[in-house]
């Protein structure tokens, strides 16, 4: 059966909106790169693993220097890594991590997509990635973005071996290979058909240089270019590009420098045809790949040439025509492909091919033309609210903007929005000989629809796996983010008196629409003017503290508090926590009624286990009843300044651990490094925890307390222990206990970070049950006799940054090992020095704790109890 192209088409026209903050202006410069950009039709796509794998420098190069449509595609949201500048972990992590890969696009010029791959931490091999990633639904959604973006050529970052080191980055390039060929197969992957077609990218290139080139070996076959030139439209080099657009990978501390002068960069080829001077050899980036397409390329060239960067509304009338150029080009396309009377199969895939590309290119600049028609228009379009969310079933009003220049023939007619609650505003029509007068405002009245779902990230609404996001909607997948849950969509009519080609006077009129996505704008009076995502929230939130286990030693009651937050007003009903059995709470329920909007209520619940309670972890949940329905979800703000505010959903669901455990000692200060819940989980146990500053590392103060435990990463992160750190070896030699968790091995304040020399190293355990052998060292037997069992259920990996060479005056204490490597020892390290002690571990106890490990508790308590005396 010959299929219709009509859903192929409307999968095309879909928009790729995305939640924006403050409306976006332009320069003369970047309006004049937007023309020039206009006329060419090429695409490459950059292919990898991570956030922060992609080179900015050559993404900022093809997209403004070759004027490429240029994307990357990240197989994984970054999940899995460490967070250096708050506590956000795993998917909060991940929201991050996404929205400053699209902070880095906004300034580099690429397009960002991902894969539904779940970052799950370390991999030392691409088998161990495919064990835990579903290669087959990574594999589609390469091959979806690649039919979907057509890139005439793809560039991977990583080789397919061991050279690549993570078995993350292995795996990318294996999957690009796999996609190159996969993506021109209508066999494989037929289901995405229905939508878009089959498309081979013309070549595969890896993008090679030193760090994976061995010294001496010869370059001569690779394709080379220079990305480091510099572009007077912006003003900047691709260098200095590429520095602004890596600096906001700030999670992972990646701030850089500008670079300037020549930046060779090397490609080796891998599949498709060869190339011998140039990357895009052979592929047409005019508009004639485009039929009929040349005269629109003249039109372009013409508005050009004639271009005034002090008056950019003079090229409205010309980016009219070459809008009306582009709109008859896809009349042709469609009515050539409808003039087949009796269509073959292969005639009608021929034909749905060249459809196809065309229209992706024609949709493309189409969209380009009017993006570059609202530049030129001086055209501030904008929707808000004076709230931050909304619910199903609220009212709420929108306040719309439109201003332009106020010389232009083009008028606003309609505003409307979606989805839809009736309210529209028309705007009257001009009078003969009347002006516009270049802004408008107005009022729309919007009743969120009870259907209307939360604004969740897409990919955390279903429960995931390991190593996958489920995305059950095929359009959803490959998208960085949730288009705008409520848009506003704009009409404009435009009439304009233009020459044509034969100097010819015609009157051009028709209209423009542009969508804009509703925000919350509010004036802060340090920062001013702040817009962010309007959320929607479900009508009643309940919030559990965040990352926080309740752990039990002794069957004294636990605090638990839970807290309602109304997401309207008038929200009524009854809060109940469930918990397995052998658990009480006091009270069973509670009843709640909240009158306001945002108004929140406290409910503490004690939690005690009872004598049937089965040691180790299990959970406890937290649910509102309001009008029969059940929500058990709170909300989590992400708020950093160089990215937009985030709304996550968290379950409230917290881990709750019983626990055989004796503790020695009472008192732990606490430095803090790149941010964790370690002495949060600390207090769980029974100690009284202190957050010390740098400033208070004194041996006087430090001798207050039975331990000092250095949180991770801070021998990369705090300055101040260049010059603390003698204070802290006096007061292990005066008899105190420091334990230090992992710290990189790159990057550390000063050389040594314990009394006596040791190597960090990049070893780690990443398999979280891998078996571990223990040693007869105290450490293990007392206060809490260590066993193996202390080591199952670990999450993510065993642990990471193990030294490769240390001092023996340093003990190990236990070893572990990867699948098919050797032991590695050093997990933990034990010292004594003077009277005091000085333990270094590389255990993943900040990811175990907060996820209620119990083992993870009973190991850190022997540490901290590490020399003392049991209590008399």
């Amino acid at each position: 059966m010959i299929r219709s192209l009509r859903p192929l088409l409307a999968a095309l026209l879909l928009p790729l909106t995305a939640l924006a903050q403050t409306p976006k202006t332009y320069t003369s410069s970047e309006i004049l790169l937007g023309l020039k950009k206009l006329n060419v039709l090429g695409s490459v796509m950059y292919l990898a693993a991570h956030p922060d794998d992609e080179n900015t420098r050559l993404i900022a190069y093809m997209a403004n220097e070759r004027l490429l449509e240029t994307s990357y595609l990240s197989c994984t949201r970054g999940d899995g890594g460490q967070n250096l500048i708050g506590p956000e972990l795993r998917e909060g992590l991940g929201v991050i991590r996404t929205q400053e890969l699209l902070a880095a696009r906004r300034l580099d010029g690429g397009r960002q997509f991902f894969t539904r791959a779940n970052d799950f931490g370390f991999s030392k091999t691409s088998d161990e990635t495919f064990r835990i990633w579903d290669k087959e639904q990574v594999l589609a959604d390469m091959v979806w973005v690649i039919r979907q973006r057509r890139p005439d050529v793809l560039i991977t970052r990583f080789p397919p071996d061991a050279r690549a080191g993570h078995g993350h980055h292995q795996a990318s390039a294996i999957l690009a290979a796999e996609a190159f060929d996969a993506a021109g197969d209508p066999k494989r992957f037929p289901e995405q058909l229905q939508y878009v077609q089959a498309w081979q990218p013309k070549r595969l290139l890896w993008n090679t240089g030193s760090f994976f080139v061995k010294p001496g070996e010869n370059m001569d076959g690779y394709l080379r270019l220079d990305a480091g030139g510099y572009n007077p439209l912006l003003g900047q080099s691709y260098g200095e590009i590429a520095a602004r657009s890596r600096s906001n990978h700030r999670s992972q501390g990646f701030g850089s420098a500008a670079q300037r002068g020549e930046a060779l960069e090397y490609f080796q080829p891998v599949k498709g045809d060869k190339a011998t001077k140039d990357l895009f050899e052979g592929v047409d980036q005019t508009w004639n790949r485009v039929p009929g397409g040349a005269a629109v390329g003249k039109l372009i060239e013409e508005v050009i040439r004639k271009y005034d960067p002090s008056n950019p509304s003079a090229s409205v009338a010309g980016l009219l025509k070459v809008r009306e150029g582009i709109e008859e080009c896809m009349k042709e396309t469609y009515k050539s492909f409808q003039s087949q009377e009796k269509p073959t199969e292969a005639s009608f895939q021929r034909e749905i091919d060249m459809v196809t590309n065309t229209h992706f290119w024609l949709r493309s600049k189409f969209d380009q033309t009017d993006e570059l028609l609202r530049a030129c228009l001086g055209l501030h379009l904008e929707a808000t609210t004076s709230v931050a969310s909304v619910a199903p079933g609220e009212k709420v009003e929108i306040s719309t903007e439109a201003f332009q220049l106020p010389s232009s023939n083009v008028f606003p007619q309609r505003v409307y929005l979606t989805p839809s609650s009736g309210d529209t505003v028309n705007y009257p029509p001009l009078l003969k000989g009347s002006q516009y007068t270049g802004s408008g405002r107005s009022k729309l009245n919007f009743t969120a629809p009870t259907t209307l779902a939360s604004t969740a990230p897409y990919w955390l609404r279903e429960k995931q796996t390991v190593g996958m996001y489920r995305v059950d909607e095929q359009l959803l997948r490959g998208k960085p983010e949730n288009e705008s849950a409520l848009t506003a969509h704009y009409t404009f009519r435009y009439r304009y008196t233009v020459s044509d080609a034969k100097k010819r006077e015609k009157e051009m009129q028709g209209t423009i629409d542009y969508t804009v996505p509703v925000q919350y704008k509010h004036t802060d009076p340090v920062l001013g003017e702040l817009y962010q995502p309007l959320a929607v929230v479900p009508p009643v939130l309940v919030n559990l503290p965040p990352a926080r286990s309740y752990v039990f030693a002794d069957a004294q009651p636990k605090t638990v508090p839970v807290t309602l937050r109304a997401g309207r007003a008038g929200v009524s009903g009854r809060l109940a926590l469930a918990l397995p059995a052998g658990w009480k709470c006091a009270p069973a329920t509670a009843d709640f009624a909240l009158a306001a909007k945002d108004e929140e209520l406290t409910v503490n619940f004690q939690v005690q286990p009872l004598a049937g309670a089965a040691p180790g972890r299990a959970e406890l949940r937290a649910t509102a009843t309001v009008a029969g329905q059940a929500y058990a979800r709170g909300i989590q703000k992400i708020e950093y300044p160089h990215i937009p505010t985030q709304f996550l959903f968290p379950e409230a669901v917290a881990p709750l651990v019983k626990l055989d455990l004796k503790r020695r000692g009472q008192n732990v200060a606490y430095l803090m490094g790149a941010g964790d819940e370690v002495p949060d989980a600390l207090r769980q146990i029974g100690y009284n925890v202190t957050l010390l500053e740098p400033k208070d590392l004194s041996v006087a103060r430090l001798k207050e307390f039975d331990a000092l435990v250095v949180g991770i990463r801070a021998y990369n992160t705090v300055d101040a222990l260049k010059t603390k750190q003698p204070e802290i070896l006096k007061y292990i030699e005066q008899g105190g206990n420091v334990v230090v968790q992992y710290v990189v091995n790159r990057g550390t304040v000063l050389p040594e970070i314990g009394p006596y020399p040791m190597t960090l190293s990049s070893d780690r355990v990443t398999v979280e049950d891998a078996p571990v052998t223990l040693t007869k060292h105290q450490l293990l037997a007392a206060p809490n006799k260590i066993t193996a069992d202390d080591f199952k259920g670990w999450v993510q990996e065993q642990g990471l940054y193990y030294p490769s060479k240390w001092d023996p005056k340093y003990q190990t204490v236990i070893s572990s090992s990867d699948p098919g490597e050797t032991p590695k020892e050093s997990a933990i390290l034990v010292t004594d020095y003077g009277k005091g002690h000085y333990i270094y571990t590389g255990l993943s106890l900040f990811r175990e704790l907060p996820a209620g490990v119990p083992g993870a508790y009973r190991i850190i308590t022997n540490m901290i109890s590490y020399g003392k005396e049991p209590a008399q």
